[in-house]
């Protein structure tokens, strides 16, 4: 998916959903059931074993409108490899020029992380299409407020912290999206193949987000 394509549907539902899970057979319904509630984002770490041929095989597979990408990329070269094995997105904790440069040679959205408002910055001028505000844990949703006062051009996105119970915040503070994992995919209800609750979630959280402020 083209990089502005990519951003637009990331915009409209406000959430990627970030999955540390190699089982293939579960990771495919957990990606079904997220998305009938509404989260279109699917971010795999690169912590998860294997995690190229999981972007691979989710990225054949994957249904219409769904966006597979990369998370816990550190460098261009992992970038490429990401790419290639068909992200859609790349996301990544630090900010590193050159993987920011391979994202725009390949047309492909880049959301590397920062914190300060230097680093923020920096981000967005050697390329950002987000800048991923990590951790948001420690910093929460007025930070994001105090951010987007100076830099009000700046797309941002929390990571590391966000809940269904704050997420609305961050976004009302300015946040264009979030990023959120163990919040919403409830390992207890993956465990026991609870896909309705997975639904459910998905679909509180991204209704949540609706009707707020970029």
């Amino acid at each position: 998916m083209r990089r502005d394509e990519a951003l637009g549907a990331i915009l409209e539902s406000k959430v990627i959903a970030v999955i540390r899970m190699a089982d293939p057979d579960k990771l495919q319904r957990v990606v079904e059931a997220i998305k009938a509630g509404g989260v279109r984002a699917i971010e795999v770490t690169m912590t998860v074993p294997d995690a190229l041929g999981v972007i691979r095989t989710m990225a054949k597979s994957k249904a219409a409108g769904v966006l597979v990408g990369a998370g816990t990329v550190l460098d261009a070269e992992t970038a490429a490899a990401a790419i290639h094995a068909g992200a859609d997105f790349v996301v990544s904790p630090i900010t590193n020029p050159a993987m920011i440069r391979i994202c725009r040679k390949y047309d492909i959205l880049a959301a590397p992380g920062a914190l300060t408002p230097t680093e923020v910055v920096a981000a967005w001028e050697a390329g950002a299409d987000i800048v991923k505000i990590f951790p948001a844990t420690s910093m929460g949703p007025k930070y994001f407020q105090d951010l987007k006062g100076p830099l009000p051009q700046i797309r941002l996105m929390p990571t590391g912290g966000v809940s269904l119970e704050n997420a609305r915040d961050f976004v009302a503070a300015g946040a264009c999206c979030v990023g959120i994992g163990t919040a919403l995919l409830d390992k207890k209800a993956i465990a026991a193949g609870d896909w309705a609750a997975l639904t459910a979630k998905a679909k509180a959280l991204v209704d949540s987000l609706q009707n707020l402020k970029d």
